[in-house]
């Protein structure tokens, strides 16, 4: 049985920017202490939600270096390394390693895509490379390419490839993934609103764009779960089912970049070509927000 990175609500977090654009240190230290304070399991930076696909390599790994001196080894720190490029990947990710992660967030390859062959070789030589465990992440929505069942069970059985952020949003290839993977491969839920139905079928837990604004509910969503208080957990995700929906009513991460605002954090804008949120879907974010208790 592999080591599980970790067990419950990792964070997809945002990347707070400043009014040029540039990264605003102070405010992600700010946020990254108020989520361990809240009870996340693990801090996810430059993964989707972070913006990774917009900073060139120096500010990538500056960022990475950021976090893990912040969070000082209290919880796990995933940083996403991922490329359609081969050799990019490999050597983001072992400048990644080299500051210390504890593990590293591999996408498939976008925009050029590959088979599901090209997928074995393309993670294979990644995790070859580094000696930190990879966790793979399926995002058919974003890249075109979805990691199949029977290419994660062949994928699993590398020592370094440990675990699969799912967010195809089929429940039906989570079960099978399961069945064909068991613990050889932990399931982490990729889509907030299907938190529970994962947990359900063997997941560990979530990475989470949710966590961004509610980390502690989030964070008992999955411990209930694993305590056995089903009924508390599936309470919790119903609690929240809207405002999963709210948070995805534009691309991500411009909703949850704008309910960062709105708590009064000092997110700012993303970086362009995302825009900020309109005011209709500002004014449904809110009363969602409002609807949780959390404005």
């Amino acid at each position: 049985m592999k080591k599980t990175v970790f067990t419950g609500a990792g964070v997809a977090i945002v990347t707070p920017m400043n009014a040029d654009s540039s990264i605003n240190y102070p405010e992600l230290g700010r946020i990254i202490e108020d989520q361990i304070a809240g009870g996340t399991d693990a801090i996810i930076i430059c993964g989707t939600t972070g913006e990774a696909s917009t900073m060139p390599d120096e500010e990538h790994l500056e960022c990475i270096g950021y976090a893990v001196k912040k969070v000082a080894g209290r919880i796990p720190v995933v940083a996403g390394t991922g490329s359609n490029d081969t050799r990019h990947a490999i050597e983001l990710s072992q400048k990644a390693a080299a500051l210390g992660v504890d593990a590293i967030l591999q996408v498939t390859p976008y925009y050029n895509k590959t088979s599901q062959a090209g997928l074995i070789r393309h993670f294979t030589a990644v995790a070859d490379a580094v000696s930190v465990p990879v966790m793979l992440y399926n995002v058919p929505s974003r890249t075109g390419v979805n990691i199949t069942p029977a290419t994660c069970k062949q994928l699993s059985a590398h020592p370094n490839i440990v675990a699969v952020k799912e967010a195809s949003g089929n429940i039906s290839q989570v079960a099978e993934i399961h069945a064909l993977c068991g613990d050889d491969l932990a399931i982490y839920s990729g889509c907030d609103d299907q938190i529970v139905p994962v947990l359900s079928l063997g997941g560990k837990g979530v990475v989470s764009v949710l966590s961004n604004v509610a980390p502690k509910d989030t964070h008992d969503m999955c411990q209930y779960w694993f305590e056995g208080d089903h009924a508390k957990s599936l309470a919790l995700q119903m609690k929240y089912i809207d405002l999963c929906k709210a948070l995805f009513c534009d691309v991500n991460p411009i909703p949850v970049k704008a309910a960062m605002n709105l708590l009064g954090y000092q997110a700012g804008s993303c970086r362009l070509p995302l825009i900020d949120l309109d005011q209709a879907h500002t004014e449904i974010l809110k009363k969602s927000m409002e609807q949780c208790g959390l404005l």
